[in-house]
């Protein structure tokens, strides 16, 4: 027993020196400060607004050690954005300064992905990029990766922080431009609207949700049917098929994400086609091309998967000590039935799953689709 009594003393005082350790590095290092601007690189990283604070981060010599924390895998979206992650690091103009890479995803587990983060964090590594499984929950994680000098860029699902640096396009702008084109393309100003949010919780599916309603309530009057699609085309084309046999017809429609679901449901309960606002899937595209002389109309205003290759980018240049907008936008791809062109905003070619525009001229980014269906989706 007094052997036993003794080891477990030692324990504690080894955990209470690492902890001791551990405090005086945190109050050592400050993490990001906020400096002025102008950024780096502003055509590539431009701030949202501008009350848009700057923020740089102790200079690192690389190659660095970069890891993306991913939640939600789900759908064809997040596939595709880890297969992205996966092409952008091995670009020839990247590849140096990557020492390593890893991919972690969690599910909708928010204290697993904190988890996961922690676990970068501990392991020295120099950057993490995530997609937030909530706006909420992330203050303490945060912390302890300023306090370890690690940079952590959200982007997509962005974190309620000034503290880090973030990376996203205007989500309610994208809701305001589906929310545009369905009052201009719907003549009577007035009927029955399908909206098919995303997961909820989550800063993207309530702002694009915001941006819509917005637009349409400035330009018409509604009646609005809400859904959870989840962004993922087969739950969208079960909750959008139930809508139509409950609800009857509909005058437009809005999804977040997965697209094709809406199109394959009114296909499926002979709906007449209607003007639908939705994401940059490529079968999306094609089924607006295929069906444009029966009356289907649409508008693509999405987000595509390749916003984590400005988030990475964005990483390496905070890495480096260069400063950068609290708060990067980057520009909405939009694209419609009128300006619809093969081998440009559709590829004939490529899986309907497939998610278009994935260039970014001003920050040099540009990943072929053959670059990203040969990246696999799994944790690497």
């Amino acid at each position: 027993m007094a052997i036993k009594m003794r080891a477990l003393a030692e324990r504690f005082s080894a955990l209470c020196a690492v902890a001791l350790g551990a405090s005086v590095a945190v109050s050592a290092i400050a993490g990001p400060e906020e400096v002025k601007g102008p950024g780096f690189d502003p055509g590539c990283f431009a701030p949202r607004d501008s009350s848009v604070k700057y923020l740089k981060y102790p200079t690192k010599k690389g190659p660095f050690k970069i890891a993306l924390v991913n939640g939600y895998v789900g759908n064809a979206w997040r596939i595709q954005m880890v297969q992205t992650a996966k092409a952008y690091v091995e670009l020839p103009d990247v590849k140096p300064d990557v020492a390593a890479f890893k991919v972690v995803s969690v599910g909708e587990d928010v204290p697993a992905q904190i988890g996961a983060i922690d676990q970068f964090i501990n392991a020295g590594y120099d950057a993490v990029v995530m997609i937030a499984n909530n706006s909420t929950s992330y203050g303490p994680v945060i912390e302890r990766a300023a306090a370890a000098n690690v940079v952590l860029v959200p982007f997509d699902v962005v974190v309620n922080s000034d503290k880090v640096i973030m990376v996203n396009e205007s989500q309610a702008d994208i809701g305001r431009l589906a929310g545009e084109y369905l009052v201009k393309h719907i003549p009577s100003h007035r009927g029955k609207i399908l909206e098919v949010r995303g997961i909820a919780g989550t800063s993207v599916d309530q702002d694009r949700h915001d941006g819509f309603r917005k637009a349409m309530d400035a330009g018409g009057t509604w009646e609005y049917v809400e859904v959870r699609g989840k962004w993922d085309e087969g739950i969208t084309h079960k909750v959008a098929a139930d809508a139509i046999a409950v609800h009857g017809k509909f005058a437009g429609g809005y999804v977040q994400d997965g697209t094709p679901g809406l199109v394959h449901a009114l296909i499926d309960t002979k709906h007449p086609f209607i003007p639908i606002a939705g994401q940059a899937e490529n079968g999306f595209k094609k089924l607006c091309v295929q069906f444009k002389d029966k009356g289907l109309t649409c508008a693509s205003a999405g987000q595509v998967p390749s916003l984590v290759a400005i988030a990475l980018k964005t990483a390496i240049a905070a890495a480096k000590g260069n400063v950068l907008p609290q708060f990067i936008s980057v520009p909405i791809p939009y694209s419609d039935t009128e300006s619809l062109k093969a081998g440009v905003n559709y590829f004939p070619d490529q899986p309907d799953s497939f998610y278009t525009n994935n260039t970014f001229p001003a920050c040099k980014v540009n990943i072929g689709a053959d670059q990203i269906i040969s990246k696999t989706k799994a944790d690497q």
